[in-house]
């Protein structure tokens, strides 16, 4: 039987569903329902408070009408240019330092941020039998979709994973920003494999690399990259670290945490609504366009 059909049957309940289903568009302006996180004009919707991050994409005119503006990103009230430019001055990864602020709100000294990145280190490893069992046993398409049920699988592995104290979800995240890369490269090398049919290596981290260093060393057949590769890589990671306290999968940890629900299960919620093409998965597209004027374009 083939699970993926869609059969007679199921497009008559499709159709059946569409012609009942429906809520007239003007009853959301009637009440002030919002469809989801942006209005019906494109604006984004506020959906909650943070100090964790601001976005500036528009100002006022004379006119007081929102006009585009050059971006600015700004992580706990320090301007992510000033952030870049100190840690590119002091000779440092930044991703470790960029995380530290956003979870504690100042930066680390030297000694704050050599115990912290050490830490990381102890936590980058996943499972015995892990990448295994949930990787290479399910290869997926979808690094997404390999992430977010990876992180549920882990819930398993904890022997603490309902304690949602400070200090419980404080290591539970901890570790996760630890696995997240490890993860990320093991699903990218089981869809190359069982899906593309290329080599299969799995190499494990190295505890003297940071995260952008050990992220392009388990990437790559023979470890090997460039200072200037991990460099970039490390500010592209600086980066993308955090984008608002609006945004779909940060709303969608505030929704799913209110419940009181365990660490894996809310983050596991968010990189469900990161996936959506209108979010996070939006770099797939970009991708796909790049793609596209590569194969039409002629140079």
């Amino acid at each position: 039987m083939n699970y993926s059909e869609i059969t007679p049957y199921i497009q008559s309940l499709a159709e059946k569903s569409n012609s009942n289903n429906h809520i007239v568009p003007e009853m959301y302006l009637k009440h002030d329902v919002k469809r989801g996180l942006r209005d019906l004009d494109g604006k984004g919707v506020v959906a909650g408070l943070t100090e964790v991050s601001c976005i500036i994409a528009k100002k006022k005119d004379e006119n007081g009408n929102d006009i585009p503006c050059d971006g600015e990103l700004y992580y706990r009230g320090i301007n992510v240019r000033d952030l870049v430019k100190g840690f590119l001055t002091d000779g440092h990864p930044g991703f470790e330092e960029t995380i530290y602020l956003l979870l504690f709100s100042s930066l680390p000294d030297r000694e704050e941020l050599s115990q912290f990145c050490e830490q990381l280190s102890t936590y980058r490893s996943l499972p015995p039998s892990f990448v295994r069992d949930m990787i290479l046993k399910a290869p997926g398409k979808d690094i997404m979709n390999i992430l977010s049920r990876c992180v549920l699988a882990l819930y398993a592995y904890d022997e603490n994973p309902n304690d949602i104290s400070i200090p419980n979800v404080l290591r539970q995240c901890l570790q996760l920003i630890a696995q997240f890369p490890l993860i990320a490269v093991y699903a990218y090398h089981s869809y190359q494999h069982y899906h593309l049919g290329n080599s299969l290596f799995i190499h494990y981290p190295k505890k003297e690399l940071n995260t952008a260093e050990n992220l392009l060393y388990i990437l790559r057949e023979d470890g090997k990259y460039t200072p200037l590769e991990a460099k970039l890589l490390d500010l592209a990671l600086v980066l993308h670290a955090e984008h608002g306290g609006g945004n779909n999968s940060t709303f969608t940890t505030h929704v799913v945490t209110s419940s009181g629900t365990d660490t894996y299960s809310a983050i596991s919620a968010a990189l469900g609504s990161l996936k959506g093409p209108r979010h996070g998965g939006a770099n797939i597209k970009v991708v796909q366009m790049f793609d596209d004027m590569t194969a039409n374009i002629d140079i």
